[in-house]
C-alpha cells in the first residue's frame, strides 16, 4: 500500500483556506497512491469555545463532502480530521476515513487534551474497517500517549494505524517515543501526520510526522516544514513480526467492552461506561 503522508500548516478557524490546501494536495496525489493522510482537525483548524459551533459541520456537511467528491475523482482513500458537529448536539474532535466509496471509517478522539476539554465530547469507541484488504484504525493525538488506545484497535485486528496529529512544541519527542510502542506492542505498522508552523497565542506544532513498522522501527520521518512523504507499506510484515510470537495471543487479560462486528466489515469496540 502506497500512503502519503501530508505534513501542513493549518490556520485555526480558517475552513475555507484548510479545505483548499487539502483539495490542493488530494489533486496532486501520486499516480498511484492509495492513502493520504492529513493532520488532526485539518479541516477546520483548532475551535474555541467561542467560535465551535459556527466552525463545526456535520459528516455530510459541505467540506468534507468536498474531499470525498476529489478523493472519489482520484480513486484514493482519505484521512482527515474535522470540527463534527453530531446529531446529538455536541461537538467532537473526528477523524474519517473517506474512500472512493464513501465515510468508511469513523472515530472520534477519546483522550482529550486539555484544550479540547470545554469544547469537544469523548468518543465512546474504537473501530477498525477494511480498506484495499488491509485493517485500519484511527488514532488522534494525545490518544496514542495511552497504550490502551492502540491495543483496543489491536484486539479488533488491525493492521495499520493511521494517528492524526495535532503535538506542539515541547512534546514533539514524546509522541516519537509513544507511536514506535504503539506499533510494536501490537505489530501493526503506525503512521503518524502531524501539523506544523505557528498556531494561536504562542503555540508551535512541532512536525516530525513518521512512518514506525510492527517492529517499532522508525522507516521515515519529517522535520519541522510542510513537506508530503510517499512510503510504500510492505503488509507481509505485519504477518512476519508476528510468526514468532503474538503480543495479543499471550496477553493475560483483553480490554473490557462490547465488541460489534457489522456486515460490511467494520468492528467496533464500545467503551464501558464508567
Amino acid at each position: 500500500m502506497k500512503v502519503e503522508l501530508i505534513q501542513l500548516a493549518g490556520r485555526d478557524g480558517d475552513t475555507a483556506y484548510n479545505l483548499e490546501r487539502t483539495l490542493e494536495a488530494i489533486h496532486t496525489c501520486a499516480p498511484d497512491a492509495d492513502l493520504m493522510v492529513f493532520p488532526e482537525t485539518q479541516l477546520m483548524g483548532f475551535p474555541t469555545e467561542q467560535n465551535i459551533s459556527r466552525l463545526a459541520e456535520p459528516l455530510d456537511g459541505p467540506t468534507l463532502t468536498a474531499v470525498a467528491q476529489a478523493a472519489k475523482a482520484k480513486g484514493l482513500g482519505v484521512v482527515v480530521g474535522l470540527a463534527e458537529a453530531g446529531d446529538d448536539g455536541r461537538f467532537y474532535n473526528t477523524t474519517v476515513l473517506v474512500t472512493p466509496e464513501g465515510i468508511a471509517l469513523k472515530y472520534r478522539k477519546t483522550h482529550l487534551w486539555s484544550s479540547d476539554k470545554g469544547i469537544f465530547t469523548p468518543g465512546d469507541r474504537y473501530a477498525t474497517a477494511l480498506f484495499k484488504g488491509v485493517r485500519i484504525g484511527l488514532l488522534i493525538c494525545f490518544d496514542i500517549e495511552f497504550p490502551e488506545t492502540a491495543r483496543a484497535l489491536g484486539q479488533l485486528g488491525v493492521d495499520l494505524i493511521l494517528v492524526t496529529n495535532g503535538n506542539m512544541d515541547p512534546y514533539g519527542p514524546t509522541h516519537r517515543t509513544a507511536i514506535s510502542g504503539r506499533a510494536m506492542e501490537n505489530q501493526a505498522y503506525a503512521v503518524m501526520v502531524n501539523r506544523v508552523g505557528a498556531g494561536d497565542g504562542d503555540l508551535v506544532f512541532a512536525g516530525g510526522s513518521a512512518v514506525v513498522d510492527p517492529y517499532g522501527q522508525l522507516l521515515c520521518e519529517a522535520g519541522r516544514e510542510p513537506c508530503r512523504i510517499q512510503m510504500d507499506i510492505d503488509l507481509s510484515r505485519v504477518s512476519a513480526a508476528q510468526k514468532d510470537y503474538s503480543y495479543l495471543a499471550e496477553r493475560r487479560f483483553e480490554l473490557p467492552g462490547q465488541r460489534v462486528e457489522h456486515p460490511c466489515g467494520l468492528r467496533e469496540l464500545l467503551i464501558p461506561a464508567h
